[in-house]
């Protein structure tokens, strides 16, 4: 049934990919150029990668199995994200020209979260079948 409550959290996850990151600064250079998703090809087809991925999550929604397995991937394409980000706000400057962090770096620490709890109820829903599919 698509009306079930990790639907809502797997389009959240797709909404943050696919439109957020393109609003939200990711980082700001020395010299005040503000980098959008937008600017940086990678970044953007990450990001493009992650919704997709929860879209097709949605989708599955008659496969349990296979929806928690796409939502794994998913969180593992979030993780790349922030790896990815991680490193590259090691690699800004903070001297006395300070390069400021933006918001959207949080975008993929918030999707892993809502995947999470997907997975869990997910995960709880599959529980269920199986335990009435048993015989007595």
């Amino acid at each position: 049934m698509i009306q079930r409550v990790q639907t809502i959290f797997m389009f959240l996850v797709a909404i943050l990919a696919s439109v957020l990151p393109f609003f939200a600064s990711l980082w700001t250079l020395e010299e005040g150029t503000i980098i959008f998703a937008k600017d940086e090809f990678y970044i953007s087809i990450a990001f493009y990668t992650s919704a997709a991925l929860a879209f097709i999550a949605i989708l599955l929604f008659k496969n349990r199995k296979n929806q928690f397995v796409v939502n794994r991937l998913n969180m593992i394409c979030n993780l790349f994200i922030l790896g990815f980000f991680v490193y590259r706000s090691l690699n800004l400057s903070g001297e006395a020209v300070v390069s400021e962090k933006g918001i959207g770096m949080l975008i993929p620490l918030f999707s892993i979260v809502f995947l999470v709890f997907a997975n869990r109820l997910i995960k709880k829903d599959e529980d269920l079948v199986k335990s009435v599919d048993r015989l007595r």
